[in-house]
Parts: C-alpha cells; sequence; structure tokens
C-alpha cells in the first residue's frame, strides 16, 4: 500500500503491536545512494527516536520496523551524505490504529481429551463401515478372492 508518494507499506493499516515492512523509492533511491537509514519514533517524542539502516533491493531500500502501542508512527530518511528526505520539513506521519479488544473472546487453547477421543472413535467406526461395505458385497459374489489371486 502507497500511502505517500514513494513510501510503501506491506500492509493495509498500521496496527499496533505489529510488524510492518516499508519500502522507500524516494530521491535516495533514484539518485542511487549507497547507505539509507531511517529514524523513526512513536508519538510526539522524537527523544527516543531510532535509526535503523535500509536494505538496498531492487524494489527499494526496505526495514522491517515493530510497531509500538502508540497512537502515531513518525519518520525521516537520510542517506550516508547526512542529506534528509523528510517530506519538505513535515516528516512522515502515520496514524497507529487499535483494534477493538472487547469483542474478542480468550479461550483456553487445550483441546478436549474427551473430544479428541469420540472424534478418533467416529474416524475408526467410519473406516470400518467403508471396509465392511466394499467387502462383504466382494466376498457374497466371489469377486474378492478372484481379483487378489489375479493381483498375485
Amino acid at each position: 500500500m502507497e500511502l505517500v508518494k514513494n513510501i510503501f507499506f506491506n500492509t493495509d493499516r498500521l496496527t499496533a503491536n505489529s510488524i510492518i515492512k516499508i519500502s522507500y523509492t524516494g530521491k535516495f533511491f533514484q539518485d542511487h545512494s549507497e547507505k539509507v537509514f531511517i529514524r523513526y519514533a512513536f508519538g510526539n517524542e522524537w527523544e527516543n527516536s531510532i535509526d535503523a539502516e535500509m536494505i538496498k533491493t531492487e524494489l527499494g531500500f526496505q526495514t522491517e520496523i515493530e510497531l509500538l502501542n502508540k497512537d502515531s508512527f513518525n519518520f525521516c530518511i537520510k542517506n550516508e551524505k547526512e542529506e534528509w528526505d523528510n517530506n519538505n520539513g513535515e516528516n512522515y506521519n502515520f496514524k497507529i490504529e487499535h483494534p477493538e479488544t472487547s469483542l474478542i473472546v480468550l479461550e483456553d487453547n487445550k483441546p478436549s481429551k474427551h473430544l479428541r477421543k469420540t472424534y478418533i472413535w467416529s474416524k475408526k467406526i467410519k473406516l470400518t463401515i467403508y471396509k465392511l461395505l466394499i467387502t462383504i458385497p466382494k466376498l457374497l459374489t466371489g469377486n474378492y478372492w478372484r481379483k487378489s489371486e489375479e493381483s498375485e
């Protein structure tokens, strides 16, 4: 998904506590810069910003970032020459969505032993009935012994 010209994400929504991949095809990629870094922060707090080197690919410079449980994701891009792409001084700002958790029902993931045993027994019974339905008519008509003798 392209949210801003030359900035692509591998998802339609930026969701809290998820990992996203960012692809950058802006001026540094077009100018064939060798190294590009992303400086990012969450909320309006640039004091806790993080710098990460982006990997150069055929699709642009890319990196993966884990989004924190904050309201916004902000970043800017710089190259090895300390030139900045900061969206004309505005930085790249994106809202982080928070999924509605009040509707999520947490269940115990342990399967019930009783259900597992009944499922296995039902499979065994179905297999036995299937074999009987195939074998009994062959035994009654005598075809069962002829086919097994021909296959040997």
